[in-house]
């Protein structure tokens, strides 16, 4: 069944292609019209778990739709290297339960919240399961941490929320500036996109270096 039928929507050969090529390769282009694609889907979605919450706060809206798009790149996009089905459209009903479970959790958690057993909020990174099969390994677990103190660094500094997720979406997702670029929840161009990164990095890069008493490095001069 084809679920798309305006001019220009992909067949369901082409659909498997896309997917295909966003879950292998991570090419740009094919990350673009993939997320044109769905983001109408995710928004949809997003926006009417947040109705039934009684809330339609645009901003948080977009938001969560960004965080739906994350999700789905998160891991080199391994919800699609791992997406089964005889019906390549089935992939857009994945997108549906990304964004129901993306939304209904943040508005649950802010109920919860109000009732006074609010839950702390996880980094970006401790959400996320790393793929490597040596987490046990002492190599691993340092770099986990210096992971973590760099995301509570970003966290505590003046940044935008949205510059905290372009830096790791580049640095620990592997998506190029141009990738970025297409989700449109950042609003930004590919220009946009490395500016941020730019800038990110010479933060955490000049942080790094005054916690180490000017040695990047971490050792005694």
């Amino acid at each position: 069944m084809i679920l798309f039928m305006f001019p220009g929507a992909p067949s369901s050969a082409e659909l498997w292609r896309l997917i295909r090529q966003c879950a292998d390769s991570g090419d740009a282009d094919s990350w673009e019209r993939f997320v044109g694609l769905v983001q109408p889907v995710i928004a949809g979605t997003v926006y009417r778990v947040s109705r039934r919450f009684g809330q339609a706060d645009k901003e948080i809206v977009d938001d969560l739709v960004q965080d739906a798009l994350l999700r789905v790149c998160a891991n080199r996009c391994r919800v699609l290297r791992e997406f089964e089905s005889e019906n390549p459209e089935a992939v857009f009903g994945l997108m549906k339960s990304i964004a129901f479970s993306v939304a209904h959790d943040h508005w649950r958690g802010r109920l919860t919240e109000k009732r006074g057993a609010g839950v702390p909020e996880q980094s970006l990174e401790e959400t996320r399961q790393a793929d490597s099969q040596s987490e046990d390994s002492q190599q691993e677990m340092e770099r986990r941490i210096l992971i973590q103190e760099i995301d509570g660094f970003l966290r505590s500094s003046d940044l935008r929320p949205e510059d905290r997720r372009i830096f790791w979406l580049y640095y620990r997702q592997g998506l190029t500036a141009r990738a970025i670029a297409a989700i449109p929840a950042f609003g930004l161009t590919q220009k946009g996109v490395e500016s941020v990164i730019q800038r990110t990095s010479g933060k955490v890069r000049a942080w790094l270096i005054g916690r180490s008493g000017g040695n990047p490095e971490g050792k005694s001069a």
